[in-house]
């Protein structure tokens, strides 16, 4: 049987799901912020609801449909990042505006682009509520997308954000030629940061090791499909941020993440020297060589420590 789904952005990701699940029989309505209007009437007669906005845009949408949101309604929320303003999750703004809503996230190592072709990919659905990940799981799934369960939102979502800081810094070292054993050592570092947060904030150490998690890092870290990785390798060539941006010509969440992951870290009293760096280089206060010398320059410790 179809689900009616409804998705609120139409970006790479958001257009991505949208034919996927028209291929498999599903109907689907959606909205834009190109569209104008009120998104709210997208959501009548609708099953489900898929948010697939840039972090950026959660915060005013969830402002925009409080007080119309159908009762039960389920919400599947597909934005990567920490919100720079709050330092919330995308869930935890919904549950702000909506704390009523049935709420799961989707995430893992999804390049739109081979997923549009194709080429099979695995997510997870992550979700408190066991019955309605398992509901979607079975609803939402194609011969060549495969979608795990599991009832970690925040850790998943944790992991799906940081990973396109350390994607970023892993594009700097391919930018700058640093070779194969740097960048095996920055990603296991980067998943030593990560875990700090994932765990500081209630996730599970087991996602950190899964497809939200080191699936998605791998995949981001290593693809020129990915933007956070593109971005990076610019920012080694010498362009300032600005630039970089401009020459991608979409969002990069790596960014704000960096600076909200380390806003986070100053508040809490967390150590994240690969974000550190990565907002340093952001702010012009350090070229990429530089920041890679500090990094090697730093005070011996074990290896767990961060």
């Amino acid at each position: 049987m179809s689900l009616r789904i409804a998705v609120l952005g139409r970006g790479a990701w958001g257009g991505t799901l949208i034919r996927l699940w028209e291929r498999q029989g599903h109907r689907l309505t959606s909205w834009s912020r190109r569209d104008g209007g009120n998104p709210a009437a997208v959501l009548l007669d609708s099953d489900l609801v898929v948010v697939a906005v840039s972090m950026v845009g959660v915060a005013p949408l969830a402002t925009q449909l409080q007080g119309h949101w159908p009762e039960g309604l389920p919400l599947l929320s597909c934005s990567k990042g920490i919100d720079l303003d709050t330092l919330c999750t995308a869930t935890q703004l919904w549950r702000r505006h909506l704390p009523a809503v049935p709420l799961a996230v989707l995430s893992g190592p999804n390049l739109a682009d081979e997923l549009e072709r194709g080429l099979p990919a695995a997510s997870v659905l992550s979700s408190r509520d066991h019955d309605l990940a398992r509901h979607l799981q079975g609803r939402l799934r194609a011969p060549h997308f495969r979608l795990y369960t599991n009832a970690d939102p925040i850790g998943t979502e944790v992991a799906g954000a940081l990973k396109n800081v350390i994607a970023l810094a892993a594009g700097i070292s391919d930018g700058l030629g640093l070779g194969a054993n740097a960048k095996a050592s920055l990603l296991c570092r980067g998943l030593s940061e990560i875990a700090v947060v994932l765990q500081a904030l209630g996730g599970q150490t087991a996602t950190l090791y899964g497809l939200a998690g080191l699936g998605d890092l791998l995949a981001t870290a290593n693809s020129p499909l990915s933007r956070n990785y593109r971005f990076g390798l610019l920012l080694a060539e010498g362009c300032d941020e600005s630039t970089a941006l401009g020459r991608i010509g979409a969002t990069v969440e790596g960014t704000r993440t960096a600076r909200a992951s380390l806003a986070l870290a100053d508040r809490e009293g967390w150590q994240l020297p690969i974000c550190g760096q990565v907002v340093r280089l952001l702010a012009g206060q350090v070229q990429a060589q530089q920041a890679v010398q500090e990094l090697m320059q730093r005070d011996l410790r074990a290896e767990a420590a961060p």
